[in-house]
């Protein structure tokens, strides 16, 4: 037996150093692909759309500010010099500004650019300024509307991923040092991707410490002996390296939730230790042997939360039914971590504890009769107040579905973004004064013996421009009618007022001569190379999901009814739409998997408890907190989305420990000859402290998200926290009561 414990210890103890040593080969990621529903019809279009033209995301996008204004020549020659500094970036293909921009003018020769803005004459920047300002394929796009800000474009490689968007951003940073700008703001790909992976292991670390700290001032006031807060500490953190060391061997990435890992490993964790350990020093002070008293805690405690640590897997694994891959690997990870946190605590915590008598883990001056008194209280309230204690269920009941009743799913990418950083400061800099992020695009189709540039092709496409200038959300519109277009205004003078389609067709195939002139790169991204296929490229604000769904909506009905469908066929694409398309899955995955973890819960428990009556007692309770938790979003108005939508699996997995837990020492009491009164009583008093300590502990535990600098990640927090307290309250009012109800003495 002694040499069975040893080998245990130092297994556990070199399983924990090799752990350590893979800390440096953690895995951090974060991009949009990643948040793409797999499966979905319009994905495919998706991706058919930018093999044939280009991603839509593959931008940075640089603001840079002047508040008295731009048109200053030092500021220009800045502004220019940078432009063309940033040409030379790694992972740059090509950067535009205004600085760089020419009108076209009609020579004998061909073409001859004149300058958008002469920088070198002053004088005409009055005048510059007028005409850029009356120019709507600038202002919003390369220049603010007060003209206090200019924009640099940089047209980066498609898909640029972690480690390349890190060198660009490092080189991007220590090129604007050079200049004495008075602020500047990024928008774009790789500036999210370096600063939300940043974000991430901020998260992770901060989380991982604020926990520990927590754990440690919980255990102090638990056990008050040196030995027994060192056991259960070590026991909780050998299980954390053991999770971190797995992921980093396995090469499992750490994704925008990374932050609960911390949390969740050390929470289940603690609860396990202290229903071992309490059961333990029960045993003993029973005088009982340490190994008989060990041999009891196994069986008893160590079957039950061998079932909680299962069905808490369980409810983390109801994500593999998302399409969304982060939410999958944040279930299955979550679940391999549960059962990492159990096999350490009844292996190695029992090794560790079959070396000390109670008096060595815990002071004996603590309070258990402050906690019997407390569970006989609770004991003698279902007792003595069953009807008011099932209206009140019925009550909250009805309130919970008519908070349910008002969830949104109306995501914005906005409050997904860290709290109180440069990031989110530049995001809502855009999205007040320029194009903002989300891109939305518009697949051209032609039909029959059309091609995507024929007149009547793009007269279409025009008219459907036309529209979408009327919704203010909607910025930066382009396609390959702005090349007509900027040709109509060489032949007029380069006025703002001629910047237009022609109207008659003669006009067209005058000027459709004058394309082939115009460089091939402007033309390849607007129009496939077989001339059947063509874009209008676009960025709407920031308004929410279903704001834009509805939006959408009506461009499509638009395209239905005043269109003609003969000639061309468009198609709504792009990231924004694909990403969006989130919210109408959360829902279903959500009630699937849900679902599917009720069925094999109802399964184990089944088999644990042979009995259909105490199914149903084991599974009332844990529909409670999930309502409270539905009807929480929905009172305060917290849109349901993909990284909120895993605290119903959360909560889900870690309630129906509690009630497992109170069920198996209920069914243990029966078994040894007391009636159901005495059984409850004896429940209450021995593991009624337990689930009370456990939860306050998961409360705590789960508001540690409160440091949080991501939204989801506090919400969540938040509402677990809040939830598994109505956990508790439900095991503790209507177990006993649908006991009392359901089964006969």
């Amino acid at each position: 037996m002694k040499n069975i414990r040893v080998a245990i210890i130092v297994l556990f103890a070199i399983l924990s150093v090799a752990s350590a040593f893979q800390l440096p080969n953690l895995q951090f990621s974060f991009n949009f692909e990643q948040f793409f529903p797999e499966g979905d019809a319009d994905l495919q279009v998706f991706q058919d759309f930018i093999e044939e033209f280009e991603a839509d995301d593959n931008f940075l996008l640089i603001a840079v500010e002047n508040k008295e204004g731009v048109f200053n020549q030092a500021f220009l020659e800045a502004f220019h010099d940078l432009t063309l500094q940033t040409r030379e970036l790694p992972h740059v293909l090509n950067s535009q500004s205004l600085t760089k921009i020419s009108f076209p003018v009609k020579t004998p020769f061909g073409f001859a650019p004149i300058p958008a803005i002469r920088i070198d004459a002053p004088e005409q920047y009055p005048k510059n300024r007028e005409k850029i300002l009356a120019d709507d394929r600038f202002v919003y796009n390369l220049i603010t509307e007060d003209a206090t800000a200019l924009v640099i474009y940089l047209q980066i490689i498609n898909g640029i991923q972690l480690e390349d968007a890190g060198e660009l951003m490092q080189e991007l940073n220590g090129l604007m040092s050079k200049y004495d700008f008075e602020d500047y703001h990024y928008l774009g790909r790789p500036y999210f991707q370096k600063e939300l992976v940043d974000m991430q292991k901020r998260e992770l670390v901060v989380s991982a410490v604020a926990a520990g700290i927590l754990v440690t001032f919980i255990m102090f006031l638990i056990f008050r002996k040196p030995i027994g807060i060192g056991i259960a500490l070590v026991s909780i953190g050998v299980g954390m390296v053991l999770f971190i060391g797995f992921m980093a061997v396995t090469g499992r990435e750490f994704s925008a939730m990374s932050a609960l890992y911390p949390v969740l490993m050390i929470i289940v964790g603690t609860s396990d230790v202290i229903h071992i350990m309490s059961k333990y020093i029960d045993e003993l002070r029973k005088g009982k042997k340490k190994t008989e008293a060990l041999r009891t805690t196994i069986f008893e405690i160590g079957i039950a939360t061998l079932l909680t640590s299962i069905t808490t897997a369980i409810g983390f694994a109801t994500l593999l039914s998302s399409r969304i891959g982060p939410i999958r690997d944040f279930g299955l990870n979550a679940a391999l971590g549960v059962l990492i946190a159990y096999i350490t605590v009844i292996f190695f915590t029992t090794a560790l504890l079959s070396y000390f008598d109670a008096n060595q883990l815990i002071s004996t001056k603590s309070k258990e009769g402050f906690w019997e008194k407390i569970m006989q209280k609770s004991y003698f309230f279902t007792l003595n107040y069953k009807r008011s204690i099932a209206w009140a269920g019925i009550l909250l009941f009805v309130i919970s579905c008519l908070g349910i009743s008002l969830i949104s799913t109306n995501y914005s990418i906005l409050k997904n973004m860290p709290v109180g950083e440069k990031i989110t400061e530049d995001f809502q800099y855009f999205e007040k004064k320029l194009t903002g992020f989300r891109p939305m695009e518009i697949a051209v189709y032609a039909q029959g013996d059309y091609e995507a540039n024929d007149y009547e092709v793009l007269k279409q496409v025009d008219e459907l421009e036309q529209h979408l200038k009327k919704y203010p959300e909607i910025k930066a519109t382009n396609s390959i009618t702005s090349i007509y277009k900027s040709l109509h205004q060489m032949f007029h003078g380069n006025s703002s007022e001629a910047y237009r389609f022609p109207e008659e067709k003669d006009n067209f195939e005058r000027l459709d001569r004058w394309v082939s002139k115009v460089p091939e790169n402007n033309v390849k991204v607007l129009l496939s190379k077989d001339q059947k296929k063509a874009r209008i490229s676009s960025r709407v604000m920031d308004m929410g999901a279903d704001s834009i769904k509805y939006m959408g909506n009506k461009i499509d009905h638009f395209i239905a009814t005043k269109l003609d469908s003969s000639v061309v066929k468009f198609q709504r694409t792009g990231t924004g739409l694909i990403i969006d398309k989130n919210a109408e899955y959360v829902r279903h995955s959500l009630l699937s998997g849900l679902g599917i973890a009720i069925l094999i819960v109802s399964f184990i428990m089944a088999l644990l408890f042979q009995n259909l009556w105490m199914l149903l007692i084991a599974l009332i309770p844990n529909f409670l907190p999930l309502l409270i938790a539905g009807s929480l979003l929905g009172f305060f108005g917290i849109e349901l989305e993909a990284g909120i939508s895993i605290v119903f699996a959360v909560i889900f997995g870690i309630a129906v420990d509690d009630t497992i837990h109170f069920l198996a020492k209920l069914k243990l009491a029966r078994r040894k000859g007391y009636n159901l009164e005495e059984s409850l009583q004896i429940t209450f008093r021995e593991t009624g402290k337990a689930i009370c300590l456990t939860t306050v502990i998961l409360f705590f535990g789960f508001l540690i998200m409160f440091f949080s600098i991501h939204p989801p990640s506090i919400i969540v927090g938040m509402l677990i926290s809040v939830t598994l307290f109505s956990a508790l309250f439900s095991d503790l009012l209507f177990i006993p009561l649908l006991t009392r109800w359901l089964l006969k003495e």
